[in-house]
């Protein structure tokens, strides 16, 4: 047993207290999500459906078949322990079983968006320098455009029936191939996959993830669902298993305790949302702020037109708020538990309200296993009640805190930079503002920096700014995160135009366009306004915070 949480402490002084790591040395993702639940050939992993209404269920026997099948496939083709496999796919079976066939190899798996356009996949892929990707018909699409571009990546998979050349197809590669697959042993410090965060004043950077890493989010996974698994349980998240909140905060913890989990390849709508959680007996589930606004609003009654059986929610990336709260307790019959972290230090804080009552607005208390602590610039605890930076030390106790990433992918600098302090008692910055209460709770305050996030992504302005530049009627630009009733924050973009553009409905239009086909569509600035210029530094750096507060101050009139 590698994990353990005491359920049945009854306050939070005692759950706190009792908790302590057991990370072994040996440990393997594609094991414990699985290969150890495999031995049960009747226990299910995965249901899954899309949009077209084609539906299928695996077991953890299916998915392991195909994993070794995938593993073969992989190594037939020179891939070998340490290099980099994309998995360019939203949620279906072919995505969770690459990621055990990655883990198993020792191959770093290196998961990104079907969203992603042209120019984000090829900064990704580049920089990892992946040798091979697995993607689906739409990124297919994008990854064409790139080939030429990328010259360390050997091999192209698609997991749908598209011929096309140079493309090898999943299906007729994986079967003849063999079942079975000897699993390479690694230590749990050894590197899983790399998830790309978006950057906030340069490029996006690799957070570098190991295998223990996995157990670092479990404490805080199973108090944020009551205390997960319960008998019956079962989970559904509408997160993309492309980012740390679909694969730690859904896919992987559910595989890890052999529980079953949904997954729908469809775009999120209120209405699908209640269906599928009839339909399937969800009892668990991850949903961001906009996603529980939007159900609140879509059904009145939502418990009187659906068979709801629901057990627990987890909510994250913005405050909830009161009314969603009230809400869900009286409409569904559940507390959402809030909770906070980042893809570099993730599931450190939030609420169980089994043990203890959540308040409004806040983003909950330290979990088990993790020492968080608010910080001023010089690295010294700020006074309850003061604005601090949000930071969690590196080891707990007498015991390293497996929640934290081995470092930022071919970045030393930037590695650094997310600490202070000395060896392993040094605290990991996250760049979130905070104050605390007498009781302990944390209050979110915004960013150090000028990364926010928009419906549950989070958004880095350097990236989007970039973008922007490129089309030919914008000389400079400036992206901030504004606040939106629905969303909770939305994109907005300032631009200056170079001299002889328009501004207008037209190029707003345009430049929309021109950022949903080259990033990723939830990077589409919602609001564009124009200027004349932007505030500068001396230094010649754009001053969001300045704009942040002219929105503010125009907003407030």
């Amino acid at each position: 047993m590698s994990f353990q949480i005491n359920d049945q402490a009854r306050d939070y002084e005692s759950l706190y207290a009792s908790f302590r790591w057991q990370v072994p040395e040996e440990y393997n993702m594609a094991w414990e999500c699985c290969g150890k639940w495999a031995q049960d050939r009747t226990r299910f992993a995965l249901y899954y459906e899309d949009e077209t209404g084609f539906t299928s269920a695996w077991t953890f026997w299916d998915l392991q078949r195909e994993a070794n099948r995938l593993s073969n496939v992989l190594s037939a083709l020179g891939t070998i322990r340490g290099e980099r496999v994309a998995i360019v796919l939203p949620q279906r079976p072919e995505t969770g079983i690459s990621h055990i066939a990655c883990y198993q190899m020792g191959v770093i798996a290196l998961p990104l968006s079907h969203l992603f356009g042209p120019d984000a996949l090829h900064y990704r892929l580049e920089d990892a320098d992946a040798v091979v990707a697995i993607v689906d018909r739409n990124s297919l699409a994008n990854l064409s455009q790139l080939r030429e571009r990328l010259p360390r990546l050997r091999h192209v998979i698609c997991v749908d029936d598209v011929p096309a050349s140079g493309v090898l197809q999943w299906r007729s590669l994986l079967e003849y191939a063999s079942t079975k697959f000897t699993r390479v042993i690694t230590k749990a410090e050894d590197p899983a996959l790399i998830v790309y965060t978006s950057g906030t004043t340069g490029n996006p950077k690799g957070a570098l993830i190991a295998h223990r890493t996995l157990l670092g989010n479990l404490s805080g996974f199973v108090c944020s669902h009551e205390f997960f698994p319960q008998p019956g349980d079962m989970f559904w998240s509408p997160a993309d298993w492309a980012w740390t909140g679909g694969l730690f905060d859904a896919l992987l913890p559910t595989w890890n305790f052999g529980q079953p989990i949904l997954g729908y390849n469809g775009r999120f709508d209120a209405e699908k949302a209640y269906t599928l959680i009839e339909k399937y007996g969800v009892r668990n589930t991850f949903l961001f702020p906009t996603a529980l606004k939007m159900m609140m609003k879509a059904v009145e009654k939502p418990g009187s037109r659906y068979d709801l059986k629901l057990r627990s929610i987890m909510s994250g990336g913005e405050a909830v708020g009161a009314t969603v709260l009230q809400w869900a307790r009286e409409e569904l019959g559940v507390t959402i538990n809030e909770i906070f972290g980042q893809t570099e230090i993730n599931l450190v804080v939030g609420g169980c309200s089994a043990v203890y009552p959540p308040k409004p607005g806040s983003m909950g208390r330290p979990y088990p296993g993790h020492c968080v602590a608010l910080k001023d610039d010089e690295g010294h605890d700020v006074a309850p009640g003061e604005v601090g930076e949000v930071c969690i030390q590196k080891i707990c106790g007498d015991q390293p805190d497996p929640v934290f990433m081995l470092g930022y992918w071919n970045n030393p600098q930037a590695t650094n930079e997310k600490y202070f302090g000395e060896g392993g008692h040094a605290w990991g910055r996250t760049g979130d503002l905070a104050k605390q209460d007498k009781d302990g709770y944390l209050w979110y305050q915004g960013r150090a920096d000028d990364m926010f996030k928009s419906a549950g992504y989070r958004i880095g302005p350097s990236e989007i700014e970039n973008c922007l530049v490129r089309h030919p009627a914008v000389a400079n630009a400036a992206i901030i995160g504004v606040d939106d009733e629905m969303r909770g924050t939305v994109i907005k973009a300032f631009i200056v135009l170079q001299p002889g553009s328009t501004a207008g409905a037209d190029l707003e239009a345009e430049l929309r366009q021109h950022v949903r086909q080259t990033l990723a569509p939830y990077e589409t600035p919602k609001l564009i306004e124009f200027m004349d210029a932007l505030p500068m530094t001396t230094t010649g750096k754009v001053q969001r915070r300045m704009l942040r507060e002219r929105e503010s101050l125009k907003r407030s009139r």
